[in-house]
């Protein structure tokens, strides 16, 4: 009996020990491509205030934008190692499972048949949203209910126009979806009259009002009609990849819990305490099991940010955007944003 158990315990050893050897060899194919070409492949929106979006002179700013500068900074210890891909919504899970880019950071809500369906893993989510709807105030209109016979743009192919039949449906509401290709194409249609009413993310739909010559004169109806986890997204068939990107997102937020900032994140390496020493790499060794340096999270906050500043500066109150933290605070100020304990 004890031999037995002993054969049975051996072969499952060796199983596993196979199966991690397989699994590493397998899973350090993104980061060591991202290492070798010297660059991440990020792939962004086309052009959305505040998330992802070039300047005048083609650099690329934005929340999203600077997560992409988060994951470089982990990986080189320099944010600006960054390829950005702008894809369209119908383009960008496509881009990512045929390796055009290692990594996509495009407003993108974590649904069940998009990591079912197309072998994607969402990493976590970094943005809580809403579908919402923008509108003339001339409209006189407060209420997504009172929407009955509205003419609408949508963006084709997301879950937003899926979002928008079901809400009409169940409210017993008619509606013509004036289906679009890009934000640009729903901004002409709205301008011209096409449609007289935009739905997309409420985050989405504060970039697109500024984008409008009159933008006092509409708004974005405060009641939100789905719920919007907007996160990363990797590959599903590099389990080490998707490790070092979900905890750079997690990484963020744990030095805003911890009180650390770009400009303190000096002083934290002198700290004393136990989890301040874990997450500058002082101890743990964590860095090493992901294949970077163990100081890849002073890297991230010193030349990136963390997530508070990340937020306040692309979508926060002082930004042109002016969206309120909510569901987007901390966990322990009210909000949703929780990270596990590095340990």
């Amino acid at each position: 009996m004890t031999r037995r158990f002993g054969r049975i315990a051996a072969t499952t050893v060796a199983t596993v020990l196979v199966a991690a050897g397989l699994s590493t060899a397998a899973t350090a194919a993104t980061l060591g491509t991202v290492k070798e070409r010297g660059k991440l492949a990020c792939g962004v929106n086309q052009g959305l205030q505040g998330f992802a979006a070039p300047d005048a002179a083609g650099k690329w700013t934005g929340f999203d934008v600077d997560f992409c500068r988060a994951v470089a900074a982990a990986i080189f210890a320099d944010p600006d190692k960054v390829d950005y891909v702008p894809l369209s919504a119908e383009d960008r899970f496509p881009a990512l499972a045929d390796g055009r880019i290692d990594l996509l950071a495009r407003n993108s809500t974590w649904t069940m048949g998009r990591e079912t369906g197309l072998g994607l893993t969402f990493v976590g989510v970094t943005y809580y949203d809403g579908q919402g709807f923008l509108l003339p105030r001339s409209a006189g209109t407060f209420s997504s209910l009172e929407l009955d016979g509205a003419r609408v743009c949508v963006l084709s192919g997301t879950t937003s126009e899926a979002n928008l039949a079901d809400y009409f449906a169940d409210n017993n509401m008619a509606y013509e979806a004036v289906l679009t290709d890009s934000p640009e194409a729903t901004l002409t249609a709205y301008r011209s009259g096409d449609c007289n009413v935009i739905t997309s993310d409420m985050s989405q739909l504060y970039a697109q009002r500024l984008e409008l010559d009159d933008a006092d004169e509409h708004l974005v109806l405060a009641d939100a009609i789905s719920k919007e986890p907007l996160g990363p997204v990797v590959r599903q068939d590099d389990a080490r990849w998707a490790t070092l990107v979900r905890w750079v997102y997690f990484a963020m937020l744990d030095a805003e819990e911890l009180g650390i900032a770009s400009d303190t994140v000096d002083a934290a390496l002198a700290s004393k305490k136990p989890d301040v020493r874990r997450f500058v790499g002082a101890e743990g060794g964590f860095g090493q099991q992901m294949g970077v340096a163990d100081t890849w999270a002073v890297d991230v906050v010193r030349l990136v940010g963390n997530y508070g500043e990340i937020y306040e500066r692309s979508l926060g109150e002082g930004s042109p955007l002016g969206i309120p933290r909510g569901m987007n605070q901390l966990w322990n100020r009210g909000g949703l944003q929780y990270a596990p304990p590095m340990r």
